[in-house]
């Protein structure tokens, strides 16, 4: 039981490790765009800022993905699973195969094309001209820790009977 116990810690702090990286994402628009602004009011030219602000928003999404889903903040078929009354176990199997399946064919996609961007020398079209590979890792990164978080759910419902995401409010007036 230990060891669970252990691999329970390590799954959980890195969704939170995710989440993390995601909000500082959201803080370096913050301060990209700031740094833009002054660079308009002072006559300098800040060459790429929406480029890196994108490549931001990208890592933001995807690395806050896993912790989002475990915290309940995705949007979820809760009334439909609240309507399965005591299928409800079924439905969520289904959901969580489903989802599990989907986010490991899109990471194996992601990884590939953040290996060829790579390879090739690929390049953004911006005028940075940054190796594109560089932002696809925030997208590789964050599908596989997805998937993860996927599978980790499923296993658990089906090895313990219930799954890690928190409920929010809406989903628990429904159950009662």
């Amino acid at each position: 039981m230990a060891v669970f116990s252990l691999i329970r810690r390590f799954l959980d702090g890195l969704y939170k490790l995710g989440g993390v990286l995601g909000a500082i994402c959201l803080i370096a628009i913050l301060v990209l765009i700031v740094i833009q602004m002054v660079a308009r009011w002072t006559g300098e030219v800040f060459s790429g800022a929406p480029d890196y602000a994108g490549y931001c928003m990208a890592g933001a999404s995807f690395f806050a993905f896993a912790y989002a889903l475990n915290a309940g903040a995705h949007i979820r078929v809760s009334i439909a699973l609240n309507a399965m009354g005591s299928k409800r176990w079924w439905g969520e199997l289904w959901c969580f195969a489903v989802g599990a399946v989907l986010s490991t064919y899109f990471s194996y996609y992601a990884i590939k094309a953040t290996y060829w961007s790579r390879k090739l020398n690929d390049i953004s079209q911006g005028q940075d001209a940054w190796p594109i590979w560089i932002p696809q890792l925030s997208m590789a990164i964050g599908s596989v820790l997805l998937a993860v978080c996927f599978w980790d759910n499923l296993c658990r419902l089906i090895f313990t009977g219930k799954h890690a995401i928190e409920s929010n409010l809406i989903a628990e007036e429904g159950a009662e």
